[in-house]
C-alpha cells in the first residue's frame, strides 16, 4: 500500500465515522462525477419516508387553533386573541365535520375518541391544551411535559416500548426533549451535576454503539472509567449473533460499575436483546448489582417484532431514552422523551448521599422550592437542562409536543398494526437486498431489526477465500481501507464499524435512506471490493 495513503487511513482512523464520512463522500462524488456510477450514500440512519398522516392531522388542527385565536380577537394588522377553554372540545367536533374530507381529520376523530374514552382525558382540556399547543402562545407548562402530553405518550411508550404493558405507563415520568442527542447530554450532566456518577467513575457500555455513547465518557469533564460488554457472541458457523455471552454480561456483577449504557436495538448491528440476555440483566441486577443504574436508548424499539424495553424489565433502575425521529421520518421535528419510572433507584442513591453532597444539592436547587431534596431526578434534569436558574422556561416548544401526540395517537390507534408492519417489511427487504446482492447468506433470526447491517469482513473473507486471505488482508491494509475503497472505486459511503467500537473490520450501512434497488447496487460493490482484495491475494501468492 502507498506510505500516503497509510498514513491518511491511520490519520482518520482516530476520528468519529461521523466526521470519516465526509472524506468518504468527497471521495465518492469525485468518482460519481468521472464515472457512470451513482453515488449512493448509505452511511447515516436518515429515514427516506415520512409519516403523512400525523402531518396531516396536525396541519388541520392547526387550522382550527388558528380560528380559535380570530375567534376571541380579531383586530388589523393581522392580529388576534389566545384561545380559550369552555366549550372548545365541541367547536372542534364541529369542525373536524365540516372538514370531515379534508387530509387529517379521520385521524384527529378517531385520536380524540381515544384520548377521551381510554385515556379519560377531559374532553376541552385536551381540545384548549392542542390549541395553545400548536399555536404555541405560552410557555410550556408543566417545564417537563404538557399534561395531556404526557398522558398519550405514558400510554404509546407502554405500547411500543413495553409490549403492551399494562396501566398505559401511568407508574412513569416524562420529559420531552429536542430529540435523543439532547437527551443525552441532559443525562449525562445531570448523573454527574448530581454525583451519581463522579470523574473516573466506572461505567459499562454495550458494544458495538452509537459513538457519542463512547465519546462522551471519554470527555475531560467525565474521564468515566469504561468497561465494554462486547456482543461477541457467534454460532456454530462462525456467523455473528450480535448477542452478549456470559462472560461479558457477567462483567456487570462487579459492584463498582455504577451505570450502564446501552442501544437496543443496537446501532449498527440493529438486534434487540434476546431473551436470554435480557433475562440474564435483569438476574444480575438483582442479585449482584442492585444499585446499577441503566440508561438505554431505544430508538429503533418499534422496528422490532414484539420489543420489550428494559425500562418495563427493571423499571426501578433504567431510565430510558426514546426519539420519534426514526420511525415517523422525523429528524427535523427533534421529538424524544426521557422516560423514568416513579420509584426509581436514582431518587433512593440521592437521598442515600452524604450529607455534605446533600447539603451541596440543596443549594443547587433551592431556588426552585422551600424542599429541595424532594425534587425527583427527573426533574433534576429538566432544571439541570436550563442550568437551574432557567427552569422556568425549560421544555419542549409546544408544537413539537403536539406534534408528538399525533405521531404517538396514530399508532395507538392503529390496532393491526398497519403502520408498525409496512415499516419492518421495508427494512426486511432493503436487507435481503443488500446481502443477497454482496453475496452473503443471511440466517433467520427473529431478533434482527435491519435499520442497519453490520458487515464483518473478516468472517465471509474466511468463508470465501479462508483463514490465510484474512491474514494477508490484515497485514497488508488498514481496516478503514474497505470504505476508502468502496468510495473511490464504487462511489458508495458506509461506515466503518470500528467506529462503533465494533470488529475492527466491519463496515455500517443504514438501511433507511436509499431503495432497494441501491442496496442491490451496494451489495453488488462490496461484492466487488472483496473481490479485488481476493485477486491481489492471489497474484502476491503466485509471486512467490
Amino acid at each position: 500500500m502507498n506510505s500516503s495513503i497509510r498514513n491518511k487511513e491511520q490519520e482518520l482512523s482516530k476520528m468519529s465515522p461521523f466526521e470519516i464520512k465526509n472524506t468518504l463522500i468527497e471521495l465518492a462524488k469525485k468518482d460519481a462525477r468521472k464515472s457512470t456510477r451513482q453515488f449512493l450514500n448509505a452511511g447515516r440512519g436518515n429515514p427516506d419516508w415520512i409519516a403523512t398522516a400525523p402531518r396531516e392531522a396536525f396541519f388541520l388542527l392547526g387550522q382550527w387553533a388558528l380560528s380559535e385565536c380570530t375567534r376571541t380577537y380579531k383586530a388589523d394588522p393581522g392580529i388576534a386573541g389566545i384561545p380559550e377553554s369552555e366549550g372548545s372540545m365541541d367547536r372542534l367536533q364541529r369542525f373536524l365535520m365540516a372538514n370531515s374530507a379534508l387530509p387529517g381529520a379521520l385521524l384527529l376523530h378517531d385520536a380524540i375518541k381515544y384520548c377521551i374514552e381510554t385515556l379519560k382525558i377531559d374532553p376541552d382540556s385536551l381540545a384548549y391544551e392542542w390549541a395553545e399547543g400548536i399555536i404555541g402562545d405560552q410557555y410550556p407548562t408543566p417545564v417537563r411535559m404538557l399534561e395531556h402530553s404526557e398522558e398519550i405518550v405514558a400510554a404509546y411508550m407502554a405500547q411500543e416500548m413495553g409490549n403492551n404493558a399494562p396501566g398505559l405507563g401511568k407508574e412513569y415520568d416524562f420529559f420531552a426533549t429536542e430529540g435523543g442527542t439532547a437527551a443525552m447530554c441532559y443525562i449525562f450532566d445531570s448523573l454527574q451535576a448530581n454525583r451519581l456518577v463522579n470523574r473516573h467513575d466506572r461505567i459499562a457500555l454495550m458494544t458495538p454503539i452509537f459513538t457519542p455513547y463512547l465519546e462522551i465518557p471519554g470527555l475531560d469533564r467525565y474521564q468515566f472509567d469504561v468497561v465494554n460488554i462486547q456482543a461477541s457472541e457467534m454460532d456454530k458457523n462462525g456467523l455473528h449473533t450480535w448477542q452478549y455471552p456470559d462472560s461479558e454480561l457477567d462483567k456487570l456483577r462487579d459492584p463498582s460499575v455504577k451505570l450502564l449504557c446501552l442501544v437496543n436495538p443496537s446501532n449498527p448491528p440493529s438486534y434487540k436483546l434476546d431473551a436470554a440476555c435480557m433475562k440474564k440483566i435483569v438476574d444480575i441486577v438483582k442479585n449482584d448489582n442492585p444499585n446499577l443504574m441503566i440508561v438505554t436508548d431505544d430508538v429503533y424499539g418499534t422496528f422490532a417484532k414484539d420489543f420489550r424495553s428494559l425500562m418495563y424489565e427493571l423499571p426501578q433502575n433504567t431510565l430510558c431514552v426514546y426519539s420519534f425521529s426514526k420511525y415517523f421520518g422525523a429528524t427535523g421535528w427533534r421529538l424524544a422523551v426521557i422516560g423514568l419510572a416513579k420509584d426509581n433507584i436514582f431518587n433512593r442513591l440521592l437521598a442515600e448521599q452524604p450529607e455534605i453532597q446533600r447539603k451541596d444539592l440543596f443549594e443547587r436547587y433551592r431556588s426552585l422550592t422551600p424542599e429541595p431534596d424532594k425534587i425527583s431526578f427527573i426533574d433534576r434534569i429538566v432544571a439541570d437542562s436550563r442550568s437551574v436558574a432557567l427552569n422556568h422556561t425549560a421544555g419542549l416548544s409546544t408544537p413539537q409536543q403536539i406534534q408528538m401526540d399525533l405521531f404517538a395517537l396514530m399508532c395507538l390507534i392503529d390496532k393491526e398494526n398497519i403502520y408498525k408492519q409496512a415499516m419492518q417489511d421495508l427494512m426486511q427487504r432493503r436487507l435481503e437486498a443488500l446481502w443477497k446482492s454482496a453475496g452473503l447468506t443471511l440466517v433467520k433470526d427473529p431478533d434482527r431489526v435491519g435499520y442497519y447491517s453490520e458487515i464483518d469482513i473478516m468472517v465471509w473473507g474466511k468463508k470465501f477465500y479462508g483463514e490465510e486471505f484474512c491474514e494477508w488482508l490484515k497485514a497488508n491494509y488498514n481496516p478503514l481501507d474497505i470504505v476508502i475503497r468502496l468510495a473511490k472505486d464504487t462511489s458508495v459511503v458506509l461506515l466503518n464499524g470500528s467506529g462503533f467500537a465494533g470488529p475492527e473490520w466491519s463496515i455500517r450501512a443504514s438501511l433507511a435512506n436509499l431503495t432497494t434497488d441501491d442496496y442491490v447496487k451496494i451489495g453488488e460493490a462490496i461484492n466487488q471490493i472483496l473481490e479485488s482484495y481476493h485477486k491481489e491475494f492471489v497474484e502476491a501468492k503466485n509471486k512467490h
